[in-house]
């Protein structure tokens, strides 16, 4: 049985490594947009976050004064059992997040919607969202803290299966050329684009694309592996690059996951994992063990089954 206080002890340290240190893949997606950048100011400022990513590293501070909106994905071994059950889970990740808030620090960005109070934890009716993905044959359970972004660099359309591929293109540079020109999400950025599905479903899907895949990583179908190359090409050349500056360095990478739809219809959504959001991961075993990891490993075979 995976008991609350290793569960507490691991929210905890999961908080503040999402909050200070940048997984290897994006770091190295930024080393190659700088290598490959060829204008000057994008250049300087790729440049510049790396060195802020080692200065945050040293200090153990956030590498973002705005440290987004902390949430949580659970992936539970259909075996796995826990002290307190999803309830007792539940609770010790609010806790995690409002003590860690105040002890890393990170800013409190929740509020309520109306009156706009602010508990100052991050932590509310409905916060942090905490998503749940399940697993046979395992007893161990993952836990995924994720810094997001919770403002811009979002957006959703229904398009149509007339639109097929071009659409989806069209309205991926559309989006892309909003967020730079506006400054709607802080580039680079690992753009997640959601596929199919319900609209909900949907919205869902893309934001789970761009926080728990890895950059390089590709979509085990070909053909939206294939989407996914013509993507980030198209960013690529879409003259922005870093913080909207004139360039070629907007995206990380582009990751598309993707669901059936209605027969009518395909809904498209995107959404921009900016650098000042990140993710940091762990897997408890039933023995009491303890292994962080780079890599959510969120989507496996089973979430992506096509049959029964």
């Amino acid at each position: 049985m995976i008991s609350l206080d290793t569960l507490d002890a691991t929210a905890g340290e999961l908080m503040r490594r999402a909050a200070i240190d940048i997984p290897p893949d994006m770091r190295e997606g930024v080393r190659r947009l700088a290598e490959a950048e060829t204008e000057d100011l994008p250049r300087f400022v790729l440049n510049a976050m790396l060195e802020n990513w080692e200065v945050a590293e040293q200090d153990r501070r956030a590498m973002c004064a705005d440290t987004g909106l902390p949430r949580w994905y659970v992936k539970a071994g259909n075996d796995a059992r826990i002290e307190g059950g999803f309830i007792g889970l539940e609770r010790i990740l609010r806790t995690a997040t409002a003590r860690e808030t105040a002890a890393i620090p990170l800013r409190p960005n929740r509020v309520h919607p109306l009156s706009r109070r602010d508990l100052n934890n991050n932590c509310g009716m409905g916060a942090p969202e905490i998503d749940y993905s399940f697993e046979p044959d395992a007893d161990w359970i993952d836990l995924i803290a994720v810094h997001k972004g919770g403002l811009f660099g979002t957006d959703w359309r229904m398009l149509f299966p007339g639109d097929g591929v071009d659409g989806i293109k069209r309205f991926f540079l559309d989006c892309l050329l909003q967020f730079g020109k506006r400054g709607l999400a802080c580039q680079p950025a690992i753009f997640g684009i959601g596929l199919g599905g319900s609209k909900d479903a949907c919205m869902v899907l893309g934001k789970q694309a761009a926080c728990l895949r890895p950059a390089g990583s590709r979509h085990p179908d070909p053909q939206i592996a294939a989407l996914e190359d013509d993507l980030q090409a198209l960013a690529e050349k879409s003259g922005m690059g870093a913080m909207g500056f004139v360039g070629r360095s907007m995206s990380v990478d582009v990751h598309v996951e993707a669901a059936y739809t209605h027969t009518g219809g395909m809904p498209v959504s995107i959404h921009a994992f900016c650098l000042s959001s990140r993710r940091a991961v762990a897997r408890l075993h039933a023995d009491g063990q303890v292994a962080f990891r780079d890599d959510p490993q969120w989507f496996t075979p089973y979430s992506r089954r096509e049959g029964l």
